[in-house]
């Protein structure tokens, strides 16, 4: 992908949209907060890396927390909410499966790709989610809005169909999201060194969680 088209994807926004210099300050808020971390990190060291003066980053942001947010929404919106993004509704969610592991691998390749794209931008979501309430709570409500009621109907239905184990699906939703999500945050945050082989851990990774929920 091109080196900024990833950015205007994740913002959802026209390259035409924003300045050069806002581009700059993005990119480089991105590549700072992810390297070092917010709270580590200063305005002025954002603004020598962008090839731009401290104020012109106040004269777009009013706060460097206003400069994070405008970073970690986009990425919450389409890695946390993804009903909002219509692709992943089309891929995923208006697809029918006649077994839930297909389910399963639908949303796992796709988040995937997701990260590995966005990579920057959803490293910085993550380490920043813990230490700032605000963004926690956006978290909460938008998988409670958005994504909680349509993936315990497709639990549910495997349920009935008595492929799925009767535990709560309060427990078989947490037991899938966190099993990719551990996968993804190992694979890309944790140990993004390690020689992996992709392809075979995701298929590792799917059987163990799998093989843990199914019916017997």
């Amino acid at each position: 992908m091109d080196e900024r088209k990833w950015l205007f994807d994740l913002l959802n926004v026209e390259e035409q949209q924003l300045s050069e210099k806002q581009i700059n300050i993005l990119q480089a808020a991105i590549e700072m907060f992810a390297e070092k971390g917010y709270a580590a990190t200063s305005t002025s060291e954002i603004a020598k890396r962008a090839g731009v003066a401290e104020g012109t980053i106040f004269r777009h942001y009013k706060t460097k927390k206003d400069l994070l947010l405008a970073i970690v929404k986009p990425t919450l919106f389409q890695s946390v909410a993804p009903f909002f993004a219509k692709k992943f509704v089309k891929d995923v969610f208006e697809n029918e499966y006649e077994h839930y592991e297909q389910f399963v691998r639908a949303i796992f390749q796709n988040r995937y790709e997701f990260v590995k794209t966005y990579l920057p931008a959803v490293r910085v979501f993550w380490q920043e989610m813990a230490f700032h309430s605000d963004i926690k709570a956006q978290f909460q409500t938008i998988f409670t809005n958005h994504v909680y009621d349509k993936f315990k109907q497709i639990v549910e239905h495997f349920q009935r169909k008595g492929e799925l184990a009767q535990l709560p699906p309060e427990t078989i939703i947490r037991l899938t999201i966190t099993t990719i999500a551990g996968f993804l945050a190992t694979r890309f945050l944790i140990m993004p060194d390690y020689p992996w082989d992709d392809e075979q851990e995701i298929e590792r990774t799917i059987q163990f969680l799998m093989n843990g929920l199914t019916k017997t």
